[in-house]
């Protein structure tokens, strides 16, 4: 870290406007795609590829910026403290979905279910909202509950991916003593180890799913528990495909030198996203998969 007592303010802010332009793009694209636009596949790919250029070029800079050192303490504070919200956000949007799915299976369900309730004269909730209702769990909507699709089980690729997981954090963790201990080797086999199990994870996720669509008949129209499980799964897969894009940057700059025991935070705010995806992933594996 430097020893400067200056606070270092960046001179203009234009990759934060790019990083909007991209999403934005991508997210119309996405919207006109889904309505069928012809033009929403090209708008959608172009916004990608803005977002994915500002990434590159924002990390570059970033790196830049830390190995010239122009960042003092009180930058470093600032970075920390971005990241603990940005995480601490990221705990509030899962746990929203972990609400749903808690809220729908626990009491949607045994309410719609409930004759006794009564909503007007001699006639119960049950009745007069969903007269054919059946309170199962797993429920695939009208007409269908419970059939139609199989549910999927705890143990095969899900569990397999949950030793991936924890094994990757166990990986990473062994890449920051290394880095503390200045043995270079071994951050680098061990960032390399926890991206490639990363990539792993997200490709028998991708196999799941379609076992899933092709031969279980569970897809996201399966009533509120397929919706319920690609929202969450998909959500996580997502945020693991990011984390070891990241962890990717964090291996290409190790291996470029960069990084010391006195400055690294890069690298640990990668972890700290690493580790999060990993706790994510047992209380999802937990309540989607094994409850």
């Amino acid at each position: 870290m430097s020893t400067n007592t200056a606070y270092y303010i960046p001179h203009k802010a234009t990759w934060p406007v790019m990083a909007t332009a991209g999403l934005m793009l991508t997210l119309a694209g996405f919207a006109n795609y889904l309505n069928g636009n012809s033009a929403g596949s090209g708008m959608m790919i172009t916004g990608l590829l803005v977002f994915i250029a500002m990434l590159g070029a924002w990390f570059a800079l970033q790196a830049t910026e830390s190995e010239s050192g122009m960042y003092n303490h009180g930058v470093g504070i600032s970075y920390r403290m971005g990241m603990m919200w940005f995480i601490f956000s990221e705990v509030m949007f899962f746990a929203v979905f972990f609400g749903a799915l808690w809220y729908t299976r626990n009491l949607s369900v045994s309410w719609l279910g409930e004759t006794g309730a009564v909503s007007g004269p001699g006639r119960s909730t049950h009745d007069v909202l969903w007269p054919a209702f059946q309170a199962v769990w797993p429920t695939n909507g009208p007409g269908k509950v419970g059939g139609d699709f199989e549910p999927m089980g705890a143990f095969g690729l899900p569990f397999l991916n949950t030793l991936i997981l924890l094994t990757s954090g166990v990986t990473c963790t062994w890449a920051h003593h290394g880095l503390l201990a200045k043995n270079r080797s071994q951050l680098i086999k061990g960032l390399a180890a926890t991206v490639g199990l990363g990539f792993l994870f997200v490709a028998f996720q991708a196999s799941e799913y379609h076992e899933a669509y092709a031969e279980m008949g569970l897809t996201l129209g399966s009533g509120i528990y397929g919706s319920t499980f690609f929202m969450l799964t998909g959500f996580h897969g997502f945020h693991v495909c990011v984390g070891a894009i990241i962890l990717s940057v964090v291996l290409f700059r190790s291996w470029k030198g960069h990084f010391t025991p006195e400055n690294h935070f890069a690298f640990e705010a990668a972890a700290w996203y690493w580790h999060f995806v990993d706790v994510v992933w047992l209380g999802l594996f937990v309540f989607v998969y094994l409850l």
